[in-house]
């Protein structure tokens, strides 16, 4: 019942707004090494720096939107607007002022890939309608079996995963800790800014 009622948490979101594994191991505990082309993104935040691989080879479209988004720097001086412990820490779209960012626009949504929302994964939030994920996205704090992909429905498309933790769990926990306020419309929002200083392809 506790997965549901955050499920619906997630999809009241406006954003402005399956039994395979997760390939490459358990998050946070990666080398680092780019497999099979996927891109390793760098996102440094005032808790710390976070290290992800992005699964092109699961999620193109997601990881092309992803990338985009990068290469504009909309990421840069954003922050971590919504932070439910045990559940998800969301962010990508707002300023500390909770002014938010604009977007391009929504992508198909690719849950059906077979990536499930497990531990330190890297996926999408949107509204309630299936293919409406722009810009903010959120890191799973656990396996969250209610946000997967169980069918075409609408209430059963899932959230599609396209990244997760190779390093840095330490700092997604971090951010899970902080405590939070309402700041009208908005709930579980940080009480002091997570920030969101910079995302970059590591390498470039």
């Amino acid at each position: 019942m506790r997965n549901m009622l955050l499920a619906t948490c997630v999809l009241a979101l406006a954003i402005g707004g399956c039994s395979s594994k997760t390939p490459g191991g358990a998050p946070g505990k990666g080398s680092g090494a780019v497999t099979g082309g996927n891109p390793i993104i760098e996102m440094v935040t005032s808790k710390g720096t976070i290290e992800l691989e992005l699964f092109a080879d699961k999620a193109p479209i997601g990881v092309k939107n992803f990338l985009a988004y990068i290469d504009k720097k909309q990421y840069d001086g954003t922050i971590f607007h919504r932070v439910i412990p045990d559940f998800m820490i969301q962010g990508g779209g707002f300023s500390p002022e909770m002014t938010e960012r604009p977007t391009d626009a929504p992508i198909k949504n690719e849950a059906g890939n077979g990536l499930l929302n497990e531990r330190g994964t890297l996926a999408y939030a949107r509204k309630p309608m299936v293919d409406s994920a722009t810009c903010q996205f959120f890191i799973n704090l656990k396996h969250n079996v209610a946000l997967d992909h169980r069918d075409d429905s609408p209430q059963g498309f899932g959230y599609a995963v396209f990244g997760k933790v190779l390093k840095g769990m330490e700092a997604v926990d971090a951010i899970a800790a902080v405590p939070t306020t309402t700041k009208p419309p908005h709930a579980n929002v940080p009480v002091e800014p997570v920030v969101i200083q910079s995302v970059k392809v590591k390498g470039k």
